[in-house]
């Protein structure tokens, strides 16, 4: 396993110091994708609370995540039943 690094980010001005076992780029990665969910989310919005746009972003990726999840399961259930009823050809 990759011994965690530190890699320093910047989120909506904000500065961090993270410590991960992934490579600094994917960090980053995350952050720019992120950042760019809260412009969307914030829109043409006035500036307000940063905090309020993190929260409400964060709830729009583990919706995201949810829905992939829940759409994999379902993929994985269809090439079950599929190949099931392959193997019921394949005996007669």
């Amino acid at each position: 396993m990759p011994e965690a690094q530190r890699v320093d980010i910047e989120i909506l001005g904000q500065r961090y110091a993270i410590r991960s076992e992934a490579p600094p780029d994917h960090v980053r990665q995350l952050v720019a994708y992120l950042e760019s969910r809260v412009s969307e989310i914030r829109g043409s919005a006035p500036p307000q609370d940063p905090t309020r746009f993190l929260v409400l972003a964060a709830l729009d990726i583990t919706d995201e995540l949810f829905r992939l999840r829940e759409d994999r399961s379902r993929a994985e259930g269809d090439v079950s039943a599929r190949v099931g009823a392959l193997l019921e050809l394949l005996d007669q």
